[in-house]
């Protein structure tokens, strides 16, 4: 009957010496992938902050180019609903379907054109200088708004305060009786004479000032801008006449 086999004293068996630890490696890996999931969180914080600074850099950039475009915009509307100063020859178009124009160098105030000239002429030279130049006349007042828009038209025209210009008012037939170039007779109503005005001063001729000329390029009180004035010194002239009237076709 054979006996068991023993080991040597002091011998220890493979399993004995080095015993297999499953433990001692599972955890190094929970902190390599601890380690990477944080990583990847933080690159994601990273991304999600500078995405945000991105839309909030471009929402700026947005808005600033819409407070432009609102700028411009009410610029634009400002533009649009400004009138000139200067009245503009421009077409009156009333809703009866009929339109006035003027001739090229003529202003348009109304139903009348005016043409205001540059060159110097007596008062009786310039009434003729009116008729070739369209077959109109020195001009006519007829209103105080006539007379306004006149008076500050000339404020623009004149180079200074002595520029005045001749209109269709005399006395030469009768002294003191005023008449327009048509014949027909100054109203009371509608005077502009400027202070003391008219003084018939004899200090250019012994006619004395027959012919009236008008404008004060600093402005007048209540538009009072009428002075007489020897006739046959030159000065610059208003002509007027009606417009040419056509008629237009409206389209709703």
């Amino acid at each position: 009957m054979s006996r068991p086999q023993r080991h040597n004293d002091g011998e220890v068996t493979d399993t004995q010496q080095h015993p297999v630890s499953s433990r001692g490696s599972k955890v190094p890996s929970e902190k390599v992938a601890l380690l990477v999931l944080s990583a990847l969180l933080a690159a994601t914080v990273v991304v999600i902050c500078q995405l945000s600074l991105a839309l909030v850099r471009t929402n700026e950039r947005f808005q600033t180019l819409r407070d432009d475009f609102d700028a411009v915009k009410r610029n634009t509307e400002k533009k649009v609903e400004v009138k000139p100063c200067i009245p503009q020859p421009q077409p009156t178009c009333p809703g009866s379907g009929s339109c006035w124009k003027c001739k090229d160098g003529w202003e348009q105030h109304g139903e009348k054109c005016y043409f205001f000239s540059t060159k110097k002429s007596t008062w009786n030279e310039s009434r003729d200088e009116c008729r070739q130049h369209g077959g109109g006349d020195l001009v006519k007042i007829d209103s105080t708004e006539e007379q306004t828009f006149l008076d500050m038209r000339l404020r623009d025209i004149m180079v200074k305060d002595e520029d005045k210009f001749w209109i269709g008012l005399t006395d030469s037939k009768e002294e003191d009786t005023w008449l327009w170039a048509d014949g027909s007779p100054l109203k009371s109503s509608l005077v502009f004479w400027k202070g003391n005005e008219p003084d018939n001063w004899d200090g250019e001729s012994d006619d004395g000032e027959d012919c009236v000329r008008m404008g004060e390029k600093t402005g007048a009180v209540k538009h009072k801008s009428w002075f007489d004035k020897y006739c046959e010194i030159p000065h610059k002239y208003i002509c007027e006449k009606q417009e040419n009237e056509v008629h237009l076709k409206y389209f709703s």
